[in-house]
């Protein structure tokens, strides 16, 4: 599947979500649903997939977890907090840069209108 059509069913399938939830719950319920809607869509992806950090050619001991790696090609990482902020955003491309992608989406649930809560990342620094 092309990464733009890939966008496009992530962002539809999000925009369901938060049309039935609305604001006001955990992550963890928007996860859950989310990754219904994408199953649901026959799209594949892989939840709390743990990216491990290499530092000087080590291994550290110490893993972080993506919310979802949808069709192996795009990060998605769920929020529900009062706004998105630059950490956010830090987190996502550092993610991106680990595993040597390009797009990923920050989506915050926990708004009004669901445009305000999606932003769309990209990662310049691919294979670099």
């Amino acid at each position: 599947m092309e990464l733009e059509k890939i966008g496009r069913q992530i962002v539809d399938a999000a925009y369901e979500v938060h049309k039935a939830l609305g604001p006001g719950l955990l992550e963890s319920a928007y996860e859950a649903c989310l990754k219904y809607e994408l199953y649901s869509r026959k799209i594949k992806y892989v939840s709390q997939m743990e990216i491990p950090v290499v530092y000087k050619g080590v291994t550290v001991d110490i893993a972080y977890r993506l919310d979802l790696l949808v069709e192996e090609k795009v990060i998605v990482e769920i929020k529900s907090v009062e706004s998105l902020n630059d950490l956010h955003l830090a987190q996502i491309l550092s993610y991106l840069k680990m595993k040597d992608l390009n797009l990923g989406f920050l989506i915050n649930f926990n708004v009004k209108y669901f445009k305000n809560g999606i932003k769309r990342v990209v990662n310049n620094y691919v294979g670099g």
